[in-house]
Parts: C-alpha cells; structure tokens; sequence
C-alpha cells in the first residue's frame, strides 16, 4: 500500500516538505492542506507588492496549479485542520463548506506557521488595526493606500514594519514608525549598526519614534489616533507590525509537546515528541549553531530548509537538519542591512565573553565612481577567537559578505584566519584589502 504523507500548511515549508517527500517516493499519495485560497507564495514578497515594485500579488505565487499536477500532490484549499489523533493517525479536516473530513496518515508534517501578534493594548478591538501576513492582508493594506490614505502609523520597527514603512513613503504617504525599545531592528542589529540604518531612513522621511509604547487605541468603532508615550498620533492607516508567534494549538490541542521557544519540539530529522509528526517552518524550533539552544528563527530560508529535512524523513529516506545562524537581509531605499550569526548584545545574553571589530569603508576603490559606504562588525568570541557573528550595513553587497561570513562561521573560522583571507580586489568591485579582513584586523588590534 502506498504511504500516505499529510502536510498541514502550504507556504514555504509545507511546499518544500511535499516537494522533497515526492522525490524520495514516486508512489505515496501526499496532501497538502491550507486554509489560505493560495497557496506556496511568497510571503516576504508582500511588501515589494505593496510599494508598487512587484507589479501584482499573483506574481509572489511561486507554485503555479500545473506544479501540483505534475508532482501528483493533492492540494486542499480553503480547508482547516481542526484535530490531529496521534494513536490512531487522522487529521479532522472542515471545507469551506463546513463539510467534515477525517484524513489518515503514515506521516503527519505540521507546517502550521506564525500569526500576527497584538499585545494586549487598550481598544485593540476596534476596526481598522491592519496587519501583514498573507495574500489577502496585502490586498486589504493596497486598497486603503490606493483608497487615499495618506498617512501611516506603523507599530513595531521589525523587519516587516520597515519594508511596509518603504513601501508606504514610495506610495507618497506619511509614515511615523513607533517602537517600544530603545532601537529598530532590535533583533537583528546592535544599537550601533541599527543608528546608521535609522539615520538614513528618517532622511527618506520616516518619522521615527523609539522608546515608545502603544498605550492605547483611539476612535470610537474604527481606530482614528494612537496613544504612544503620552503622545496622540492621528493617521488614516495602522499597520500592527509587533512581531509573530508560532501558530502551535492544533498540536498542543493534540498533545504534542512544545519546546523552551515555545514553538513546536524538534530533533535532528525534524520530528517532533510523537512518532511520525514532524515540525517545520514558523511554528517549529531547531537549535542555533553557536549557542546549541532551541530558537524559533522564522525566516523563509529556514522554513525550506526544515522541510527540505523533515519531507525526506517523511517519505523514509534519513535527513537531518544542523541548526541555525538565523542569517537575514533586507534593502530598505538605498541602504542594505544583513546579519548572521549572534549578535553583540544576543552573546552577551548568552553569557559568551565577545570582542568586537568594526570597519567603515567603501564598496568599491576610494577613487573609483561610485563608491558606497559600508560598515562591517564582527562578534567574535574572546576565549576561542571564533568569529559567532556578523553585521553589515551597506549601499550594496551586503548579501554575499554575509553569506560568506555564514559560511566563516559554520566552518569555525577565528579571526586570525579571517584576518589572512585571500579576497578578489577590481577597483569597480572591491577595495584592496576587503571591509571583512579590515573588521577583523580590529579585533585582533584589541586581541593585543
């Protein structure tokens, strides 16, 4: 009989999963179950959408109908799992509807992924608190700009929050940003690499306001102002920007255990506590490479990779999935910021004794035209000289630095070896001596 593999979610991670279980086994009958009408888009295209860069939402679709056919997966659409019974091995399904549907499996991947988060604020009911997390919260957001909103309160200076903030300014409206710490970009960036990128968006015109708490909001059924550290804010757009948490009740309801993430436990291959069930994507934890402690990391390169692992599991063959640096980069204007491995202030946290070394220089030869400006940090740890970790903020090829610095890190690398590196030198492409082999002859000055 052939094996039957169930995928719960079909974004990033889901369609990976399904997608590799496949090349593992010509013959299991796979079904993919979402309760989205699309499914294996781009989420992190959304924004790009938004500022008018993509064309349109049907171009962040990365799986067309013919991939599903020629792969022979059984996509449901507008389905939502209610119930998984882990003994006897079913999903309870319901259509749109309303019709019940008991699916059984051989395998179970729960790729359930994260939901906007909303603290509890005073007035959160109201009508009119946007947030941005799949197709249809795009379309809703592009209609109130396109509508003539003409000013934006964003809260939270995340990833997300700012690359909606971009695409608001490209759209010609006035956006005020409004964090409750102290930077943007908090966990991606040191205090002192995150300034360099605030400065250049409050040049674009983005208001933006750190230290701030949303206290309350305000308007009678439709939300018109904010409250922010004693301040009223009015706008025509709110946009809920204060992060996401891992979407993890169908397995709790199921009696599967979460981990110290509170994201769904995982081993090596991707497999959870009970037998069979695996987790991946946005609702699932690995561990992180420096610090071997479980982290959810929810990043669309981690979500394929998860289930790259765990659809190969699935399907019988033997994957395992290493951990995560949680390496990430995003463009905002003219300014490209990227990280990978921890950064100063998430070692200090760790209690990992850290040196750092920054460099600022210039993309290209000094004299060459158009030279840009980049800044490299490095986080490297004192006792073994390891480098743990690596921030850039640049005009450009911030993403191959920090892909090779990734790669500096997962091999182990010490300052002193990155500090002889043999690096390429063009006067169009690169300085003499390479901005990373500069951060780290920094270290190695107070290494002294």
């Amino acid at each position: 009989m052939a094996r039957r593999i169930l995928v719960i979610g079909a974004n990033a991670a889901g369609m990976e999963a399904a997608s590799a279980a496949r090349k593992k086994d010509r013959a299991a009958e796979i079904t993919l179950i979402t309760q989205e009408k699309n499914a294996g888009y781009s989420r992190c295209g959304l924004p790009f959408v938004i500022g008018g860069q993509i064309p349109s939402f049907k171009d962040l679709i990365v799986y067309p109908a013919a991939y599903f056919q020629m792969l022979k997966l059984n996509l449901k659409t507008e389905t939502k799992a209610t119930a998984i019974n882990t003994k006897e091995k079913v999903v309870t399904v319901v259509d749109k509807s309303g019709a019940t549907e008991s699916l059984p499996y051989d395998s179970l991947v729960i790729a359930t992924g994260a939901d906007a988060f909303m603290p509890p604020i005073k007035g959160r009911e109201k009508q009119g608190i946007l947030s941005l997390r799949n197709l249809e919260d795009g379309e809703k957001i592009l209609r109130e700009v396109q509508n003539g909103a003409k000013s934006a309160v964003i809260m939270g200076a995340g990833l997300i929050g700012l690359e909606t903030g971009v695409a608001f300014i490209e759209r010609g409206l006035k956006v005020t940003l409004v964090e409750m710490l102290p930077q943007i970009l908090p966990a991606m960036l040191d205090a002192d690499m995150a300034k360099m990128v605030q400065e250049h968006l409050q040049e674009k015109g983005m208001c933006i306001l750190t230290d701030k708490r949303v206290e309350e909001f305000l308007g009678d059924d439709k939300v018109t102002a904010i409250m922010a550290g004693g301040e009223k804010i009015e706008a025509d757009l709110f946009l809920s920007a204060f992060g996401v948490r891992a979407n993890t009740k169908l397995a709790v309801d199921a009696g599967i255990p979460l981990g110290e993430s509170r994201a769904i436990k995982t081993n090596g291959k991707m497999e959870t506590d009970v037998k069979d069930v695996y987790a991946v994507g946005d609702c699932a934890e690995a561990p992180n490479l420096i610090t071997h402690k479980a982290v959810c990391a929810q990043l669309g390169t981690i979500a394929v990779r998860h289930g790259k692992v765990a659809g190969a599991n699935a399907a019988g063959a033997y994957s395992q999935f290493p951990g995560v640096l949680a390496s990430a980069v995003t463009r905002l204007f003219e300014t490209e910021a990227g990280v990978t491995g921890l950064t100063e202030a998430a070692a200090k946290r760790a209690g990992i004794e850290v040196l750092t070394g920054a460099i600022s220089s210039k993309t290209k030869a000094d004299y060459y035209p158009g030279a840009l400006p980049v800044k490299v940090k490095l986080v490297v740890e004192k006792e073994s000289q390891r480098i743990i970790g690596a921030q850039i903020v640049g005009g450009e090829e911030v993403t191959q630095r920090i892909n090779a610095l990734s790669f500096a890190i997962q091999k182990g690398m010490t300052v002193r070896e990155l500090a002889k590196a043999d690096t390429a030198y063009a006067p169009p492409l690169n300085e003499t001596w390479d901005p990373m082999v500069l951060a780290a002859e920094m270290v190695l000055m107070k290494l002294r």
